[in-house]
């Protein structure tokens, strides 16, 4: 379809000459009316994941019709219905792989499928030369995320990591507030959500092809991960609370509301972390251990000790499964803990002068000063974020790598790689937490267990190693299915 009605923008220029010696220019607006968009300035755009989120992933950098859409990808078209429908003259695929051998003419694409796979196709893709926005978390694994980086940069890809809030007017407002020394030296940093809200705390869901959806290729639906039968429970949404295929609540609200005060305070790599996890009991003095599934609630320790803003260091304190941290005495009158009136995620920047806080997306950041009123900052007339995210990436794939529209996007790989590492080293500690081994047996039978991952590990950021157990850099990355692999 696409190929006899049009070419991409990177061969527009390339097959279109001036033909004669009078060059005459017509005003746009004359040749296709008001709105128009001449083919040489729209992107020629695929969607790999076009269902769920991945909807709005590639709608929003369609832009009404600025860019054309050519190409959609689905593991299971059924999910992806509304794309199909929309954009009904895009060729479409189950197989991303077949699309990339066939579709030459792609300039950038949306990549928005569970967690696992991210890497494996936004790596394939960029080595194509194809730009591409990745739906958060970026990666899977702390390992997946260096690469992708390195590669976008070896490359000269314009890339972008989808949590939209980084492109939130909030930002550059606590920046601001932190640059001008409004709150003194950030100390501690708070950050909670009310995730998981799908199935969370048991292990994988057992297998039953018989409820295999028909048009679910349940194979590529896998992807990266090892070969097993159909399990019903992960396709389309549940998924994210196991560690072989998602993030868990870190992951999936991490990349949102840890952007202001990561990208705010310039983090960098965290110096150790540390965790704890709630116990899940179905049977007396038992607890349920569950290594294949992320924790029903728990909290996460981070330090650092390279952000130039306190060189004393800095302590971040996640929190997920509805905990939340305990009030500032600075904050206790203003500040209502309700998870109806928008803080069901949220941050708290401790400083040595005041507390700065935001809910989700860096929406109406707040700072308290004690003895003052609080300056609210209002984001509620701001323009909408997802579509401020990609338009903005959209802009800088056609300026092109090192552009000025580039080095402005707030989450592109060199900035949004080293940030979700910060993440997903969390989730490190958290699987290092089931660590075990017996060390001998009760007079009742009951097996005595060491569990020896529950510690402060210390990070080697640089070289992406923990230094004081070695069995937990297991999880700095992990094993691919045979063609799936990357090289890590």
């Amino acid at each position: 379809m696409h190929n006899k009605q049009s070419k991409s923008r990177r061969n527009f220029i390339k097959k279109t000459g001036m033909i004669g010696t009078g060059v005459f220019i017509v005003p746009r607006n004359v040749l296709g009316g008001v709105g128009y968009t001449a083919p040489s300035d729209q992107l020629a755009l695929a969607a790999i994941g076009s269902g769920g989120k991945g909807t709005s992933d590639i709608n929003n950098a369609y832009q009404n019709g600025k860019n054309r859409i050519i190409a959609l990808c689905d593991v299971d078209p059924a999910s992806a219905t509304t794309s199909y429908t929309k954009h009904a003259d895009a060729n479409k695929y189950i197989d991303y792989r077949e699309m990339l051998d066939k579709e030459k003419d792609i300039d950038a694409l949306t990549i928005s499928t569970p967690d696992h796979n991210h890497a494996k196709i936004a790596y394939d893709c960029m080595n194509r030369g194809i730009h591409v926005y990745v739906q958060k978390p970026l990666t899977h694994t702390i390992a997946e995320a260096r690469l992708l980086a390195q590669t976008a940069e070896k490359n000269k890809i314009v890339t972008q990591m989808g949590n939209q809030g980084g492109s939130s007017i909030g930002v550059p407002k606590i920046q601001e507030w932190i640059d001008q020394g409004k709150v003194g030296k950030v100390h501690t940093i708070y950050a909670w959500t009310n995730r998981p809200v799908w199935p969370q705390g048991i292990n994988h869901p057992g297998p039953n092809a018989v409820k295999k959806p028909d048009s679910l290729n349940w194979d590529l639906w896998l992807g990266t991960a090892k070969s097993k039968p159909y399990s019903p429970g992960l396709h389309p949404f549940d998924w994210r609370g196991f560690w072989e295929y998602g993030t868990g609540a870190l992951g999936d609200i991490g990349c949102h509301t840890l952007d202001a005060p990561y990208k705010t305070l310039k983090l960098g790599y965290p110096s150790s972390v540390e965790c704890t996890a709630t116990n899940v009991f179905k049977k007396m003095w038992t607890p349920e251990y569950t290594p294949e599934g992320c924790p029903i609630s728990s909290m996460v320790t981070l330090e650092y000790k390279n952000s130039p803003h306190n060189k004393d260091g800095i302590k971040l304190i996640w929190m997920d499964g509805g905990l939340t941290p305990t009030i500032p005495e600075e904050i206790q009158e203003e500040f209502i803990m309700d998870f109806d009136i928008g803080n069901s995620s949220g941050i708290m920047m401790l400083g040595s002068k005041g507390v700065i806080t935001s809910e989700i997306y860096a929406n109406n950041p707040t700072l308290y000063i004690k003895g003052e009123d609080p300056i609210v900052y209002d984001t509620s007339n701001q323009p909408n974020v997802n579509d401020v995210h990609a338009s903005t990436w959209t802009e800088a794939c056609k300026a092109g790598f090192n552009s000025t529209e580039h080095k402005n996007l707030t989450s592109s790989f060199d900035y949004s790689g080293p940030f979700t590492e910060t993440v997903i080293m969390g989730n490190l500690a958290l699987r290092s937490r089931d660590l075990r081994k017996s060390i001998g047996t009760r007079p009742n039978g009951r097996e005595i267990m060491n569990y020896f991952g529950r510690k402060k590990l210390l990070w080697d950021g640089e070289n992406m190693r923990i230094k004081n157990l070695e069995e937990a850099n297991a999880f700095v990355s992990k094993e691919y299915r045979q063609g799936w692999e990357l090289p890590i």
